[in-house]
């Protein structure tokens, strides 16, 4: 674990969710106990969640996306496990079955998979549905949800890669007009997360800064 990384990610995120509260809108769906730091898993970059996950300060969330590895039944067990010893909240990305499988607080749909989210929430009322925008218009588009994630807003790694980023205007401008809880994620780290203090967001979400902080060195 990077302690100093650790311990800024952590302050950082707990400081927008009580900021964001402060000022919330929330329509609709109940959202209650939305952790401040989510931890979106990555098959390549992240081989071994479940170890960062066992290290991230309780009330954090995991959203774990296996993109049709063999292993991710295995894997979601593992994450369930470890997740509710330490109360973190586990969301599967884009598989109810698999979320329904082990017990998952919820489901993460990518941009793609947006239009899931009405049946969803009618579906499984208990959930956490939360889901990606890539854009401002996709971001206006999103409904029923219980929180969007937009990315990336900086400069990011993985499948955003070759995504432009939005930076913080953007980002201003869309939790401005939000009813719904706006967590932040691409290319955020120890270094540039203070930035987003004052932006609205209700927290941070990251994979590699996240697995650099918080897992095992």
């Amino acid at each position: 674990m990077n302690r100093s990384d650790a311990e800024t990610l952590w302050d950082v995120a707990s400081v927008l969710a009580r900021d964001a509260a402060k000022v919330s809108r929330t329509e609709g769906r109940a959202v209650g106990n939305l952790p401040p730091l989510l931890f979106f898993t990555d098959p390549d970059r992240t081989p071994r969640p479940w170890e960062t996950a066992a290290r991230l300060p309780a009330g954090s969330g995991v959203v774990f996306r296996h993109f049709g590895h063999a292993d991710a039944h295995d894997t979601a067990r593992r994450l369930r496990e470890v997740t509710a010893r330490r109360d973190c909240l586990l969301l599967i990305g884009l598989n109810a079955e698999l979320a329904e499988q082990v017990g998952a607080d919820g489901v993460h749909l990518p941009e793609r998979a947006l239009s899931q989210a009405k049946a969803l929430s009618m579906a499984q009322p208990n959930w956490r549905i939360t889901g990606t925008a890539h854009s401002l218009q996709t971001f206006e588009r999103a409904a029923n949800l219980d929180a969007v994630v937009v990315s990336p807003v900086f400069g990011a790694g993985g499948a955003s890669s070759t995504k432009p980023s939005l930076g913080l205007e953007v980002l201003k401008l869309m939790t401005a007009t939000s009813s719904r809880p706006v967590y932040a994620l691409g290319g955020i780290d120890g270094g540039n997360a203070r930035s987003l203090i004052g932006s609205g967001v209700y927290g941070l979400a990251g994979v590699a800064a996240i697995q650099a902080a918080f897992g095992p060195h």
